[in-house]
């Protein structure tokens, strides 16, 4: 991927705190003409540095009352054991967010069901009855939290990068 300048970077945070933002104020907020930024945006767009924009909402407006985190051992670690796996998880339409991690079980999954009836139906059905499934263990969630923005490392390597050549 090329490099950004600081426009770009300014673009990036602004945009990951507010997707909303229109382009005449993203563009005053970053110090650019609109037709400048629309290009800039566009470019970061077709760059595929953005992946999507969201709405944040709130999950009991869904009928959402519980969000739980399943974590899931596999029997076996094959490339077609676990891309099977994925795409059953990925069909169901509870699972928020699917997380391939290390450690002593190999997905981190992100539920969200209506009761505690339907965490448990989900559980039995979609994970237990899996052969390839080894272990489950469900936690349930209390609060969810999120950062507005990616920490932005290359931003700081550049700017670090750019004091060192004036210096």
């Amino acid at each position: 991927m090329s490099r950004f300048d600081r426009t770009d970077y300014r673009i990036l945070d602004e945009l990951q705190k507010n997707a909303r933002l229109s382009n005449k104020e993203l563009a005053a907020r970053v110090g650019l003409a609109p037709s400048s930024c629309l290009e800039r945006v566009r470019r970061l767009i077709e760059r595929g540095v953005f992946r999507s924009f969201h709405a944040a909402v709130d999950p009991r407006s869904l009928g959402i009352e519980i969000q739980a985190m399943v974590s899931v051992r596999l029997q076996q670690h094959s490339r077609d054991m676990v891309t099977a796996f994925q795409e059953h998880v990925l069909r169901l339409p509870e699972v928020v967010a699917a997380y391939h991690v290390s450690g002593e079980n190999d997905y981190l999954i992100h539920l969200a069901v209506r009761s505690s009836d339907h965490l448990r139906e989900t559980i039995l059905d979609a994970f237990t009855t899996l052969p390839e499934v080894a272990h489950v263990e469900t936690t349930l969630i209390f609060d969810h939290v999120r950062s507005e923005a990616l920490p932005n490392y290359r931003a700081e390597e550049e700017v670090a990068g750019e004091e060192e050549s004036a210096g």
